[in-house]
C-alpha cells in the first residue's frame, strides 16, 4: 500500500511527497488555505495558496499589510507543488472556500476542509468530488444536527425583527463577521420587504465590501457606529437590525441602543444545552457547515475507499459510515518534515 498522501501532525494536516501543509495551525513555509476563518487560516506564513475568489478576504484577515505571498486559483484549476497535483473544488461554507484535491502516485485524496451543501446566495454550491480517499470535517457529526433552508431561517429572523420593532426595541443579532455575516445580508436581502436597514459590524464591514467585489449581491448596509456612545449618539437608527460579532466591546455601543432584544446566530443552536450557554433568549439555527445527513452523504458520493474523519465527534460519524460498509477512522498519523516549516531568515 502506498504511504498516506496526508497525515496528521502537530502542526495540522501535512502532505509528505509536496512539502506542504493544508490549513496549518503554525507558521510554515507553504500553506494551502481552505478559507479565511482563523481556526483556518493563521498569519506569518511565507507563502499562501487558496482559491481565487477567497485571496481577498483571506489577505484582509492575515495580512493586510501585503507582507505574505499570496496566490489564488480558480476553481478547477490543476496547480503543481513539488510534483503534488492540486485543485481548489467549491466547499459552499463561506466565500473562497474550497475542498482540495491532491493527485500523486496514481492516487486521488480529497480534503474537505469545512463545507456544507444547503443552499447559500452568498458562495459557490459545495461539488462533490470522487477519491480514493476522503479527508472530511465533522463539526456537526450528531444525528441532532439537520438544518433547515437558509431562506426558511432568514423569514423567521425578519418576523422576529418586525416584532421587535413594534415592540419599540432594536434587534441585534450576534453572528460571525466573515461568513455569517454576509449570508444573513444575502438571505434577508433575497426576501425583501425588511422592516429597517441592516446595520453591520466595522469588523464586517470591509469583509462585506470584499464579497461586492466577488459579485455577491448584497443588500444596502451601514455601518455600526462602535463610538457612539463617547459621543452621545446612537450606535445604529431606530427600527435596524444589528449584526455583530459576539464579544468585543459590545456594552460600549449596546447601552445607546435603548431597549434591545437579542439573539444568536448559530448552527450550535440546534441542541438546547448550546441555547443554555448565551444570554440571548432568542436562537436561530443558521449554519455554515454540513448537517449530519449531509456529511454522510458526501461521504457516499465520494466513492472513495477510505474516509478520514476529523474535527467535533469523528469517531461517532466513523463508526455510522462503517456500518453503511464504508472503510472509515482517523486521519493517519506522521511526523513533518522540518523542512516545510517557516524560514527564519
Amino acid at each position: 500500500m502506498s504511504p498516506p498522501l496526508v497525515v496528521r501532525t502537530a502542526a495540522g494536516l501535512y502532505c509528505p511527497p509536496g512539502g506542504f501543509y493544508i490549513d496549518p495551525m503554525a507558521a510554515v513555509r507553504c500553506a494551502l488555505t481552505t478559507h479565511a476563518h482563523a481556526d483556518h487560516a493563521r498569519s506569518g506564513s511565507v507563502e499562501y495558496r487558496c482559491s481565487a475568489p477567497g485571496a481577498g478576504v483571506l489577505r484582509r484577515r492575515i495580512d493586510p499589510a501585503g507582507r505574505a505571498r499570496i496566490l489564488g486559483t480558480a476553481y478547477r484549476e490543476v496547480f503543481d507543488v513539488n510534483g503534488v497535483g492540486c485543485s481548489w473544488h467549491p466547499a459552499g461554507h463561506v466565500l473562497g472556500s474550497a475542498q482540495l484535491r491532491l493527485e500523486f502516485g496514481g492516487e486521488v485524496w480529497v480534503v474537505t476542509g469545512d463545507f456544507k451543501r444547503i443552499a447559500d446566495p452568498t458562495c459557490a454550491p459545495f461539488e462533490s468530488v470522487a477519491c480514493d480517499v476522503l479527508i472530511t470535517e465533522s463539526t456537526f457529526g450528531l444525528p441532532v444536527y439537520r438544518f433547515e433552508p437558509g431562506a426558511v431561517i432568514a423569514r423567521d429572523i425578519r418576523d422576529w425583527w418586525r416584532a421587535c420593532a413594534a415592540a419599540g426595541a432594536t434587534a441585534v443579532v450576534w453572528a460571525y463577521s466573515l461568513g455569517k455575516t454576509q449570508r444573513l445580508l444575502g438571505e434577508l436581502g433575497a426576501l425583501g420587504d425588511l422592516p429597517g436597514p441592516l446595520v453591520v459590524h466595522p469588523a464586517a464591514d470591509g469583509l462585506c465590501g470584499d464579497y461586492v467585489a466577488e459579485g455577491i449581491d448584497l443588500p444596502p448596509w451601514m455601518v455600526l457606529d462602535v463610538d457612539a456612545g463617547q459621543k452621545g449618539a446612537r450606535a445604529a437608527p431606530t427600527g435596524a437590525l444589528v449584526v455583530a460579532p459576539p464579544g468585543g466591546n459590545a456594552d460600549l455601543w449596546l447601552a445607546t441602543l435603548g431597549t434591545v432584544q437579542a439573539a444568536v446566530v448559530s448552527g450550535w443552536s440546534r441542541v438546547r444545552k448550546h441555547r443554555g450557554r448565551s444570554a440571548a433568549r432568542t436562537h436561530f439555527a443558521l449554519s455554515d457547515h454540513a448537517d449530519w445527513p449531509d456529511l454522510v452523504r458526501t461521504a457516499l458520493e465520494s466513492k472513495a475507499r477510505r474516509v478520514c474523519v476529523h474535527h467535533g465527534p469523528s469517531m461517532i460519524l466513523a463508526e455510522h459510515l462503517r456500518s453503511l460498509g464504508v472503510d472509515a477512522g482517523p486521519v493517519p498519523t506522521g511526523i513533518a518534515d522540518p523542512a516545510s516549516r517557516k524560514a527564519t531568515s
